[in-house]
């Protein structure tokens, strides 16, 4: 058979013939037919463009760099860009329209009032936008953090119960021995003359530590030895950073080519192949013993989250899948230690930097453990924190974990002031220009606990407040994470000190989550004597 291009030349040379002329008619026709379909579905976009552009004019629009990248470069991962942040803020109050080049708007929102509507959407009509999640779909699949339509709704309501109180509350004795651990290894450091630690090391590597042992019932003993899973863990989260801020490799087919792409690539194969491990062999035990017999083997045993996906059956009385039960087991991995690590991180550094709030919480702590016989915190005493939970949730405000998140909405949504937010934009709902906006919080920049006192947040608008966001699609392990953070806090003032370490300054960085740009380093000094034991957590 001859070549298409050998096959036209032969054509245009055969001789006039009827024959040759109805195939270049028709060839002509259907040249011309392919430049009208590309015509006027250039001409459609260009409409829907020009009306899209049309409709976001009521919205307040800060000056371009120029026609071309329109505000792209404006807005830098550092210090001085969320510094920028506050200025867009203070000067727009409700939000702002941002130019990604010359074609892709989108609209930032940091005021309760236009938050709201988003917010409160079905996740149906405003859905996550794959533009900022796209990324991590090759090492989360689809777990609840990047799932949409009917999936999402399904999993949710499967895995509502995993994070009721009474699943929770044996939860708290794997937080205990986990800060345990940390603490021992920070008297040892002490000791050998490393008074200054990172934060953010040191915590992150705590939180991975007590996941592990909450979803597999697994000790890694990652605190202390390297452990090739954690290590991935960590590894990906970099990775995705970095590949954000480079446009070239936003591309899949040329990101995997790259060194970074096949280091992505390993790490995901070495998260995979773990989990998938311990969901099959927890699998086949469910099938040998049955159902029964598998619940009682796990009498007096603390359930993790495993077992509790693998319970777990919609209203058709259907299973997760392995495949399934793995995304959610990889996405709670990831949602889990990496937020709730920064937000004890910027707690410490936070009352480091006032300490009359640090030894009021910790006068607190220490009327709570004075009549208790052992140095743990228990379910119960969460309640008794009030003035710490306020320095929490200060801290979460004034140093949210996750600075932002991203909507795509399917509908047009109206807003109270009657605006409309156009369907098939992206929304940026900033939540750390909502907890900074001066219009909402009096003094923004100022680290205040007593704003949570009852007596003085109770006028406060509900989404003024929105650490772990709000509406159909907020974060589902909140209460694992508070849980975790007011145990972790508590025990540390209970034994250590903490102190600014200045001479190292301290410059916000928003990747993923919230951090500093070289660690947050904090001076300790141990408070008396501790315990020390370093309980295990059974091998899965």
């Amino acid at each position: 058979m001859l070549p298409l291009t050998d096959w036209v030349l032969e054509l245009l040379s055969m001789e006039r013939t009827p024959f040759r002329a109805y195939t270049i008619s028709a060839l002509l026709l259907a040249l011309l037919a392919l430049l009208f379909r590309t015509l006027l579905q250039l001409g459609s976009s260009w409409h829907r463009y020009y009306v899209n552009c049309q409709r976001l004019r009521c919205f307040p629009e800060p000056p371009r760099r120029n026609w071309l990248l329109g505000h792209l470069g404006m807005g830098q991962n550092t210090e001085e860009g969320m510094q920028y942040v506050d200025e867009l803020i203070g000067r727009y109050s409700h939000s702002c329209l941002w130019w990604f080049g010359p074609w892709f708007p989108i609209l930032r929102l940091f005021h309760p009032e236009v938050v709201k509507p988003m917010l409160l959407e079905s996740a149906a009509i405003a859905p996550k936008d794959y533009v900022f999640y796209g990324f991590l779909k090759p090492w989360l699949g689809d777990g609840l953090l990047l799932s949409n339509g009917a999936k999402w709704v399904r999993h949710r309501r499967m895995l509502t119960p995993a994070f009721h109180f009474d699943i929770l509350k044996p939860y708290m004795k794997i937080f205990n021995q986990s800060t345990d651990i940390m603490h021992a290894k920070w008297r040892q450091l002490v000791a050998s003359g490393s008074t200054s630690l990172d934060m953010f090391g040191q915590v992150s590597l705590m939180t991975l530590d007590s996941l592990q042992k909450c979803v597999f019932s697994y000790n890694s003993n990652c605190q202390e030895t390297p452990s090739d899973y954690i290590a991935a863990i960590l590894e990906l989260s970099s990775l995705v950073v970095r590949r954000q801020h480079r446009l070239l490799l936003h591309w899949d087919f040329l990101y995997y080519l790259t060194p970074d792409g096949r280091r992505f690539r390993r790490a995901c194969d070495t998260v995979h192949r773990f989990t998938a491990n311990v969901v099959q062999r927890r699998h086949q035990a469910l099938s040998r013993l049955g159902r029964e017999a598998w619940l009682k083997s796990k009498q007096g045993k603390t359930v993790d989250f495993i077992d509790i996906l693998l319970l777990a059956k919609d209203e058709d009385g259907q299973d997760l899948s392995d495949e399934d039960i793995a995304a959610e087991a990889d996405t709670f991995m990831f949602e889990g230690h990496d937020t709730t690590a920064s937000g004890l991180s910027w707690v410490l550094y936070n009352l480091a930097c006032h300490p009359e709030y640090q030894e009021r919480c910790r006068e607190e702590i220490k009327d709570l453990m004075r009549d208790k016989e052992s140095e743990e915190i228990e379910w119960e005493d969460l309640s008794q924190m009030p003035f710490s939970t306020m320095c929490i949730k200060e801290s979460l405000r004034l140093h949210p974990p996750v600075t932002a998140v991203s909507r795509r909405c399917t509908e047009d949504i109206k807003m109270p002031d009657g605006r409309v937010l156009p369907k098939g934009n992206v929304c940026l709902i900033s939540i750390y220009g909502t907890h900074h906006n001066p219009a909402v919080w009096p003094e923004p920049q100022v680290y205040n606990p007593h704003r949570f006192d009852p007596e003085n947040s109770k006028n406060q608008p509900p989404l003024a407040f929105m650490p772990f966001s709000a509406g159909p699609r907020n974060c589902i392990g909140q209460n694992f994470a508070m849980a975790e953070m007011k145990v972790v806090l508590a025990l540390t003032l209970l034994r250590f000190a903490v102190r600014l370490d200045e001479s190292r300054p301290v410059r916000r960085k928003p990747e993923l989550i919230l951090r500093s740009e070289n660690g947050l380093w904090l001076h300790l000094e141990p408070l008396g004597f501790s315990r020390e034991s370093q309980p295990s957590a059974p091998r899965s």
